[in-house]
C-alpha cells in the first residue's frame, strides 16, 4: 500500500465514523470551559510538559521567532504584514489549482469522502453590550465587504465589520471561551442563511454538537440541512497528510459554498513539528490556502505561558488579518476577571480598550462601556 492510499484511507475512516455517529444518538457528555468558564479537558492537554525543544521560540520577539537559516524565510525581504493580508481568493499567492476530489480522475479518492465530502458536493448557495462606543473616528475608507462576528458588544468596537475573507485568530489561556467564540462566530452566519465548516482537532464532533446545541444553537439541525459541516480530525494524521488536506479544503470550500470556518485549535498543529523553521512554513502554508479558498475563517490558539498577548508559537499573529486577545486579569483584591482586546484588524478601524465579557449560556457577552475593575 502507498504512503497516499494509508493518508486517504485514514482520513475517509474518520468521517465513516462520523456517519456512523450521526445516526445515533450520542451519549457523550461535554465538560466545556466555553459553557462552565473553567478550562476544558482539550486546553488541559496543554498543561503538560512538552520537550523542550518542541516549544524552544522566543516568542516575545517578531525577529527571533522568525528566525533560522535552514529554510527561506517568508517574513524576510520586503515581505511586510499586509503582504499575507491582501491576497484574494482567486490564488494571488499562488500555487497548483488542487485536483478536483469530485472527478472521476482524482486519483486514490478525496480525504474528505464521507459526510463532509457528500454535503459538500450536495449543497447550494446558503442562503448586548451597549449601543455606543467609547472610540470616535470615521469609519475606514475601503470597498471590501463587511460581515459581523455576532458577539455582542464586540462587534460594536469594531467599525463597520470585519471584512470578509479575512483571516482571524483568537488567543487565550484554558477557560477564555476560545472554543465558544469561534461557534459564536459561526452561529451568527448560519442564522443569515451561511454555509459553514467547523473543524476540531481538540474535541469529537458529538462533543461541538452538545456545546452548541445546550446553547439553543440547533447546530444539529444545521448540519441535518448541509448548512455545517463539522469534522473532528486528529492532529497527528493531520500533521501526517497536511499537504494532501491543503491541496483538497480550498477545493471543497468553494463547493460547500462556505463562508464562515472555525479551526480549533491550530496550536495543535504546530506542536506536531519540533523544528521551528518546518513549523512556521507549514502553518504559512496552511493559512495560504485558507486564504485562497476565499471563506472568512477564524483560528483558536493558545497563548503563551509567560505571556498571555502572543500565542504559543509566537508564528500565527503575524499570518492572520486580526488578532483577537482573550485573557484573566486579576485585581488588587484577588478578583479575577475575563477580558479581550482586539490587537489588530487590517483594514478597519477598532477600539484598542480591554474590555471585560463573561461566558453564559447564551455565549461571550463583551461590555464595552465598563471598566474591567
Amino acid at each position: 500500500m502507498s504512503e497516499d492510499d494509508s493518508d486517504d484511507d485514514w482520513f475517509e475512516s474518520a468521517f465513516e465514523d462520523d456517519a456512523e455517529a450521526a445516526d445515533s444518538p450520542s451519549s457523550e457528555s461535554v465538560d466545556s470551559d466555553s459553557a462552565s468558564q473553567s478550562p476544558s479537558d482539550a486546553d488541559d492537554a496543554f498543561d503538560s510538559e512538552a520537550p523542550d525543544d518542541a516549544f524552544s521560540a522566543d516568542t516575545g520577539d517578531a525577529a527571533d521567532a522568525f528566525g533560522g537559516d535552514d529554510v527561506e524565510d517568508p517574513f524576510s525581504g520586503d515581505a511586510t504584514e499586509e503582504s499575507f493580508g491582501d491576497g484574494d481568493s482567486d490564488g494571488s499567492f499562488g500555487g497548483d489549482t488542487a485536483e478536483d476530489p469530485f472527478s472521476d480522475d482524482a486519483g486514490g479518492g478525496s480525504l474528505f469522502d464521507g459526510d463532509f465530502g457528500s454535503a459538500m458536493a450536495s449543497a447550494g448557495p446558503g442562503g448586548g453590550g451597549g449601543s455606543s462606543t467609547d472610540f470616535d473616528e470615521e469609519d475606514y475608507e475601503s470597498e471590501i465587504p463587511r460581515i459581523d462576528l455576532g458577539i455582542s458588544g464586540l462587534d460594536n468596537m469594531i467599525q463597520g465589520g470585519i471584512p470578509e475573507r479575512h483571516l482571524m485568530v483568537s488567543i487565550g489561556s484554558p477557560g477564555t471561551g476560545k472554543t465558544t467564540f469561534g461557534l459564536q462566530f459561526l452561529h451568527h452566519g448560519l442564522q443569515q442563511g451561511e454555509s459553514a465548516v467547523f473543524i476540531t482537532l481538540e474535541q469529537s464532533r458529538e462533543a461541538i454538537l452538545d456545546t452548541a446545541n445546550e446553547r439553543g444553537w440547533k447546530f444539529d439541525r444545521y448540519e441535518r440541512e448541509d448548512q455545517l459541516a463539522i469534522v473532528d480530525l486528529d492532529p497527528v494524521e493531520m500533521a501526517n497528510s497536511l499537504d494532501n488536506i491543503r491541496g483538497e479544503l480550498p477545493v471543497l470550500i468553494r463547493e460547500f459554498d462556505a463562508e464562515r470556518l472555525v479551526l480549533d485549535s491550530v496550536s495543535l498543529l504546530e506542536m506536531m513539528y519540533d523544528d521551528q523553521s518546518k513549523r512556521r512554513t507549514e502553518v504559512f502554508d496552511f493559512t495560504r490556502s485558507l486564504k485562497e479558498a476565499g471563506v472568512t475563517t477564524m483560528l483558536t490558539s493558545e497563548a503563551d505561558d509567560e505571556n498571555p498577548y502572543t500565542s504559543r508559537h509566537g508564528i500565527i499573529e503575524y499570518l492572520t488579518d486580526a488578532v483577537f486577545v482573550l485573557q484573566y486579569v486579576r485585581g488588587d483584591a484577588s478578583e479575577t476577571r475575563l477580558a479581550v482586546e482586539i490587537q489588530k484588524i487590517r483594514n478597519a478601524n477598532h477600539s484598542r480598550a480591554t474590555k471585560p465579557y463573561e461566558i453564559t449560556l447564551d455565549g461571550i457577552d463583551v461590555y464595552e462601556q465598563a471598566s474591567i475593575f
